[in-house]
């Protein structure tokens, strides 16, 4: 009688077991709380809760969309600048060295799919963005707090930066398709100095460009700016309400 309930229960156990892999193995607390979540490559990202919201803590690095589809790799820097579609990359073309600290750089059209952040998380509006910096007390003040602490990544000096809610913002740099004298086109620029985030909102006065925020080394500010679409930025992923 013994082994024939083994044997009953033994095909539960491993659809229990299938259905946390396809679930991406994520963790929960007490309070039913998403300690961690997978992205389709299989990385595997912390979060931490901030206010209303729940962010991940690190910047995202798949190179799948969350239907499995892959995304469009570019390391040409003429192609990435006639880009209106979507793709991503890896600062100077190097996985090796920027991918697991810095995560990719994707362009606009990417987090237009709707299908970047693993299922149950998306890429936070523009609105999104500004209720997570009025909780840490506005603009001024909020990048200092979203910032990984210390020069191990910042670039001198590194200014308010305490990282008192856990988010470790990092500078992942950008990389450039603007006309301007300082910068080439599709060049990487300011990893060290420089972290660049998308929003998932266009800007309807200037339907070739959409929101986004950045920090520097140089300042506790956070700043909401307008850019092209084309531009190479890193992502965080927001779970959904």
């Amino acid at each position: 009688m013994k082994k024939k309930n083994r044997m009953l229960i033994y095909p539960f156990l491993i659809m229990g077991i299938s259905f946390l892999i396809a679930t991406g193995c994520s963790s929960k607390d007490d309070n039913n709380i998403t300690l961690n979540v997978q992205d389709a490559d299989g990385n595997i990202y912390h979060v931490d809760t901030i206010g209303t919201q729940i962010w991940m803590v690190e910047n995202l690095k798949t190179t799948h969309y969350n239907d499995n589809s892959p995304i469009t790799p570019v390391t040409d820097l003429t192609k990435w600048i006639g880009l209106t579609t979507e793709a991503y990359c890896w600062y100077n073309n190097d996985a090796g060295t920027y991918k697991n600290t810095y995560g990719a750089l994707y362009n606009w059209y990417a987090v237009n799919t709707g299908k970047l952040c693993p299922a149950g998380w998306h890429v936070p509006s523009d609105e999104e963005w500004t209720t997570l910096i009025n909780y840490l007390g506005g603009s001024t003040v909020a990048g200092g707090k979203l910032k990984e602490s210390g020069t191990t990544h910042w670039a001198t000096p590194n200014t308010g930066a305490d990282n008192s809610k856990g988010f470790t913002a990092l500078p992942g740099g950008s990389r450039y398709v603007g006309t301007s004298v300082l910068f080439t086109k599709g060049k990487f620029y300011a990893n060290g100095t420089y972290g660049f985030w998308w929003s998932s909102t266009e800007n309807t006065s200037a339907l070739t460009e959409a929101w986004h925020q950045y920090i520097t080394s140089g300042s506790g500010s956070i700043v909401r700016q307008s850019g092209s679409k084309g531009l190479g930025f890193s992502v965080r992923c927001i779970k959904n309400k």
